[in-house]
This record gives structure tokens, C-alpha cells and sequence, in this order.
């Protein structure tokens, strides 16, 4: 039956199929392994990090639903960075510490920069995903 007062009637094409949310969130794990690798490379251990992370990501960008969880490259970068916070946490500054056998000192980095930037880029990567689901 067609006429003004007929449902209207929509068939998904092949663009609108979506994959379910858990092969979504699989996805954007693992493209925030490959961020945290990524940003491990660029902070600490250069090529030895760099080289794995860019094979990875040459491998998910072969995949369309993988492509579409691609923020997760920032928020695997804001993870490590919220790492490097918390193990700087006593700083900024030189920390001394001393047990019944031993005694010693730190330096530590300030640990503000790397928490807030790490926060905007777990948060912005986040955000971006679920802008893109």
C-alpha cells in the first residue's frame, strides 16, 4: 500500500551496517595499544617501539570497522602519559627515602603537565569514539 498516510519504509544499505558494540570496543583497544606503544617510542625507546606500533596500525587501517575506531590511538597515548604521572607523583623535585639497609634520593619530573595532557587525550579519544559510534 503506498499513498500519503504509508509508513515510510527504510532499508539499511551496506554503509549503514554497523558492527556490534563489543567488535567496536575490541577495535579501540587495540588501537590504543598501538597509541601507547606509539607514544612509549616517542618518549623513551625510540624505534625499538615506534617500528611494532606503525606495523600495527598499517594492519588495522586494512580493516574498515578497525579504521572506525581509530581514537583510540589518543587515548592509548593519554594512558601511558597518565602513567608517567602517577609514577612522578612525588615530584617535582628530588625525593630522599632510606630503610634499615639503605638510603637513597630521586630526581621527579612534575607530574601536572603529563596528568592534564594525558587526561585531555584519554578524554578527547574517548570522546571521539563515541562521536563516531
Amino acid at each position: 500500500m503506498t499513498g500519503p498516510h504509508s509508513p515510510a519504509i527504510s532499508i539499511p544499505s551496506a554503509q549503514d551496517a554497523r558492527p556490534p558494540h563489543p567488535i567496536n570496543c575490541a577495535w579501540f583497544w587495540a588501537w590504543a595499544v598501538v597509541g601507547a606503544t606509539a607514544a612509549l617510542g616517542l618518549v623513551s625507546l625510540g624505534p625499538l617501539a615506534l617500528i611494532p606500533a606503525v606495523i600495527a596500525a598499517t594492519v588495522l587501517t586494512q580493516n574498515a570497522s578497525a579504521r572506525r575506531s581509530a581514537a583510540g590511538v589518543l587515548a592509548g597515548a593519554g594512558f601511558l602519559l597518565l602513567y608517567v604521572a602517577y609514577v612522578q607523583r612525588q615530584g617535582p623535585g628530588t625525593t630522599c627515602w632510606h630503610t634499615a639497609t639503605a638510603t637513597g634520593c630521586d630526581q621527579h619530573l612534575n607530574p601536572i603537565p603529563w596528568l592534564v595532557v594525558g587526561l585531555a587525550l584519554v578524554i578527547g579519544g574517548v570522546l571521539a569514539q563515541h562521536h563516531h559510534d
